[in-house]
């Protein structure tokens, strides 16, 4: 439900799957929540279309990440997934109003938030089981990945954009 109807962040539910699960079963069950909270926000935006999604999503956002739904660029929506504090929950609404399959946006979206879920897992279990040296260097290197995430956004989102043109114009070519 975090995914879909997005009032706590994911960060949240992932930390809490590892205090409460553990590591191992903390992961599978964050994974597997995560994979269908995705699908379900893909399938209503793929069903009821940009009406709905404007709910959902600013319109600015919608602005900004547009041209994704004009070229599948299946490497470029993976990258973005990759990126630490990036808006997942609503790339999945958006993605569902272009051209990229169900089956592409289920594989490229659950292993593009994989490693994200680890961490806070990770994250989750260190605090449950007092580990707090673990969680800081965890955190430390949590804190510099975000910071430099948002450091750099525009310029890692730019340098995507061109991999996806330049990714479609090989595609083409062949």
């Amino acid at each position: 439900m975090q995914v879909i109807v997005s009032p706590i962040p994911g960060e949240v539910t992932g930390f809490i799957g590892g205090y409460v699960y553990g590591i191992f079963l903390g992961i599978i069950l964050s994974t597997i929540g995560l994979t269908i909270g995705s699908w379900i926000a893909f399938s209503l935006s793929k069903f009821f279309g940009r009406p709905f999604v404007d709910k959902f999503v600013k319109k600015e956002t919608m602005g900004r990440y547009d041209y994704l739904l004009h070229h599948k660029g299946a490497f470029l929506v993976f990258l973005l997934f990759l990126i630490p504090g990036f808006p997942k929950d609503s790339l999945c609404y958006i993605l569902g109003l272009g051209h990229i399959t169900t089956k592409e946006f289920l594989i490229i979206s659950t292993v593009g938030r994989f490693g994200g879920t680890v961490l806070l897992t990770l994250g989750g279990s260190y605090i449950h089981h007092h580990q707090y040296y673990r969680f800081s260097v965890l955190l430390g290197v949590a804190i510099v990945a975000v910071f430099l995430a948002m450091v750099y956004r525009d310029k890692l989102e730019h340098i995507f954009h061109k991999l996806h043109h330049r990714h479609t114009a090989e595609k083409d070519k062949k």
